[in-house]
């Protein structure tokens, strides 16, 4: 009985901490540095100007200009940022225009972090943004066009949310509170790195990777990479990249497996939490859940087509490469 506590114990604490350690450590290095740009260009007027080329773009969706400056701020820093700004301007918009926006926010937020974790992955910078920004816009389209042909959710949003002004805009402030997102991220990642130990200490990952296997198989994302991508999923593309890119530099994962799971991870990330900030402005459900899944599902599965049909030299060439240290 001894031996066994022994055993398992070793089998799930050897080498945790070194994991969480390098998957945190390289998640650091690339969002510490963007944290810092994107202040700067924050502070610059970056954002304001990005804002005024994205409102002209907003009429191609059905939302008021001014939404630019939403959006704007929603993919140089995060949704929280955004929806702050949203507040902000006390917008009256319909149910279903919000969850158009909100759309938009979900398929494409904090892009200078997202886009350098993919890039880490192997995924090329425009692929990333293609997928991203043009996910957005089109998924943003076909809503508009729907919900104006049937005259759908064209009730006024009800708004949960409400956005308290921190009364300290100093950089010391804004220094501490980045500080406590990145000491979070190394609690969340230290947690679900436990977490995944266990489960295939519990046989559970084989049984999920089971279960998924249809699904994963018809969007081309391969066993290994299963469980990873779940991750993404749930919680996000920088935890869900992190524990790629580990996995990719230790060979477990393919170079076309790491693509396809990454942009899946660019339209369906962080379902839930994401999810819930978007229902508290007053979003549809079923758009911004049910159909972000279906809509992503069915984009990945036309790439994944086309990827068949290409190839090992020209994908490598046009859409990924091998991860190195």
């Amino acid at each position: 009985m001894y031996k066994k506590m022994i055993f398992l114990n070793e089998l799930l604490w050897n080498g945790l901490w070194k994991e969480i350690l390098n998957v945190t450590w390289t998640l650091y290095k690339i969002m510490i540095p963007m944290i810092i740009i994107i202040k700067i260009v924050e502070e610059l007027g970056g954002i304001e100007l990005l804002s005024q080329w994205l409102s002209p773009v907003m009429s191609f969706v059905g939302l008021p200009s001014e939404m630019g400056l939403v959006w704007a701020t929603t993919l140089v820093t995060n949704m929280y940022a955004g929806l702050v700004v949203f507040m902000s301007m006390d917008a009256n918009l319909t149910v279903a225009q919000v969850s158009i926006l909100g759309t938009l926010l979900l398929l494409a937020h904090s892009l200078p972090v997202e886009v350098a974790v993919a890039k880490k992955a192997g995924v090329g910078i425009v692929a990333t943004l293609v997928i991203r920004l043009g996910g957005g816009l089109l998924m943003g389209w076909i809503l508009h066009h729907i919900y104006q042909s049937g005259d759908l959710l064209n009730t006024t949003a009800q708004t949960v949310w409400k956005h308290t002004p921190t009364s300290d805009p100093s950089y010391i402030a804004w220094a501490l509170g980045q500080l406590q997102s990145l000491a979070m991220i190394f609690v969340v990642i230290a947690a679900l790195m436990t977490l995944l130990r266990l489960l295939k200490l519990l046989g559970i990952e084989k049984l999920m990777a089971i279960l998924l296997r249809p699904i994963l198989s018809v969007l081309g994302i391969s066993r290994e990479a299963t469980n990873l991508t779940i991750v993404g999923i749930t919680l996000g593309v920088s935890f869900g990249g992190g524990l790629l890119i580990n996995e990719a530099k230790r060979g477990h994962i393919s170079p076309r497996d790491i693509f396809v799971a990454m942009m899946l991870l660019n339209l369906l990330h962080s379902l839930i939490e994401d999810t819930l900030l978007i229902l508290l402005i007053g979003a549809d459900f079923m758009t911004i859940f049910w159909g972000r899944i279906v809509f992503a599902v069915v984009v990945i599965g036309v790439l994944v087509f086309v990827l068949k049909r290409m190839d090992e030299s020209t994908c490598r060439k046009y859409f990924y490469k091998k991860i190195s240290d």
